[in-house]
């Protein structure tokens, strides 16, 4: 055979291993990761971004709305308040549009900014910072950390770890009070729980949350992004080559390797040595402990730590900043990122599209909810005035949050007599039940099933007037 296969030379990449890999233990747990803290502008933002929304999530359940929770999402009750809005199960296309606009804004920011939804906004991320400002506060930077965890028990051990430990415990409790306060009134809960007069379900769903947040952000932290969360895996489907990630630029960086800071930058570039001085900060400030330089990997969370903290170094070693950057590999690879481009084009128009459905369907929704109920004991009876009587169950439900006044009549039936209630009263977001007859004189059916209408109607405190006309059926023989 003439024909050869052609063989490429590949150089391999140097590889950040966990602590045990030089021992053999491929499969051995892993290596305790002790993140070390960064500054710079990208640092700066996430916080500001993480706690912002931080902010939200505690000061939300605490807002009040005409004299009530204004964010209650009470599942007992089946009823979800959002400010001037109740939600019922009936209204359960709306939830389902909140989420399919939700799914596509993650698609769209990732398809664009690749995972900056973990880097940026995750809960994970905010509430293992968190912890891990705590932890160095109590603690120590990383080396002190590393070397306080390397020595025996003694007192300063003893209540650095205690004090620590408290103080997770204590942002747990306040996380999971909070969170079930978006699902029971947050005032009492809180003062139930400390008074240990709380119910048995309270009390549970409290310390679930509570143990979970402890768990997730004081001992799991990166497992929960590595292994548990599934966006990891399929972040791929997402990226092109014009997506913004987190990227090592090693035709620039390469040959890595130590240094003097003496050396100019031309006098490093003619001893053929890139811009990387394997300080291995990258790998120190990354919450996940992968290495940047061993190019894109899916425990990457696109939080820009390493960013940072090569940027600061470039600038003590009088180098150009971007070795570590938010790029595109289009852009690596010498070309030109492109920002409009079909398949971002295409998540944009539907997330528009279905934001104006959602809009649409929050603005055309009607404030009232009528369901009837026939009689089950019997299709029709014959009164003693030999009318033919229909009887109905009529329950009303009142979706607005203010007390209405409904007025009830019947449309295509032709001189009928109403027995029961034609103007009920109910209060915001309860089930009034209605039981009435409808009876019409038997020449005026021309057929054994007519279609008729209840009409409920009411005027609303603006001057708009609510009509809704449910169809049901009136039999006879």
């Amino acid at each position: 055979m003439k024909d050869q296969i052609p063989v490429k030379n590949v150089t391999p990449v140097k590889v950040h291993k966990p602590a045990n890999a030089d021992k053999g233990q491929r499969y051995a747990s892993r290596s305790r990761i002790y993140v070390r803290a960064v500054k710079g502008p990208l640092e700066t933002f996430r916080r500001f971004f993480g706690f912002f929304f931080l902010a939200l999530f505690a000061v939300i359940p605490w807002l009040r709305y005409e004299g009530r929770q204004a964010v209650l999402l009470d599942i007992m009750e089946q009823r979800f308040t959002l400010f001037g809005l109740t939600l019922w199960p009936q209204d359960l296309t709306l939830l389902a549009y909140i989420l399919i606009v939700s799914a596509f804004a993650l698609f769209f920011v990732t398809t664009f900014a690749g995972r900056v939804w973990c880097g940026f906004m995750c809960p994970q991320t905010t509430w293992t910072y968190i912890y891990v400002w705590l932890e160095k506060k109590i603690e120590g930077s990383r080396n002190k950390r590393i070397k306080l965890d390397q020595r025996p028990m003694d007192a300063d051990k003893f209540w650095r770890k205690t004090l620590k430990q408290t103080a997770w415990v204590a942002v747990a409790l306040v996380t999971s009070l909070t969170f079930v306060g978006y699902f029971t009134p947050i005032g009492p809960l809180f003062i139930d729980f400390f008074t240990f007069n709380t119910s048995f379900a309270a009390a549970f769903w409290v310390l679930f949350f509570a143990a979970c947040t402890y768990g997730n952000a004081g001992y799991m932290r990166e497992i929960m992004c590595t292994h548990i969360c599934p966006y990891a895996r399929f972040q791929s489907a997402m990226f092109d080559k014009d997506t913004f990630t987190v990227a090592y630029d090693a035709k620039r960086g390469e040959k890595r390797g130590p240094r003097s800071r003496k050396l100019s930058y031309e006098e490093v570039k003619e001893k053929g040595m890139g811009d990387c001085i394997d300080c291995n900060l990258c790998v120190q400030v990354c919450p996940t402990g992968i290495d940047i330089r061993n190019g894109l990997q899916y425990e990457c969370i696109n939080c820009g730590a390493c960013v940072d903290a090569c940027n600061g170094v470039m600038d003590k070693m009088n180098y150009p900043k971007g070795l570590i950057s938010f790029t595109s590999e289009q852009q690596l690879e010498g070309g030109k990122t492109k920002i409009i481009r079909p398949k971002l084009v295409g998540y944009f128009v539907v997330l528009m599209v279905m934001i104006g459905l959602l809009t649409a369907n929050i603005l055309l929704r009607v404030p009232l909810e009528v369901d009837i109920i026939r009689d089950r004991n019997s299709l029709y009876r014959e009164t003693n005035d030999g009318l033919i009587e229909n009887v109905y169950t009529l329950k009303i439900l009142n979706k607005s949050q203010e007390t209405q006044t409904y007025n009830i009549a019947i449309t295509g039936l032709p001189d009928y007599r109403f027995i029961g209630e034609t103007s009920v009263t109910v209060a915001g977001g309860e089930v009034f039940s209605n039981p009435v007859s409808v009876a019409t004189d038997a020449y005026n059916l021309e057929e054994t099933v007519t279609d008729i209408r209840f009409r409920v109607s009411t005027t609303e405190a603006d001057g708009d007037k609510v009509v809704v006309d449910e169809p049901t059926k009136f039999l006879y023989r």
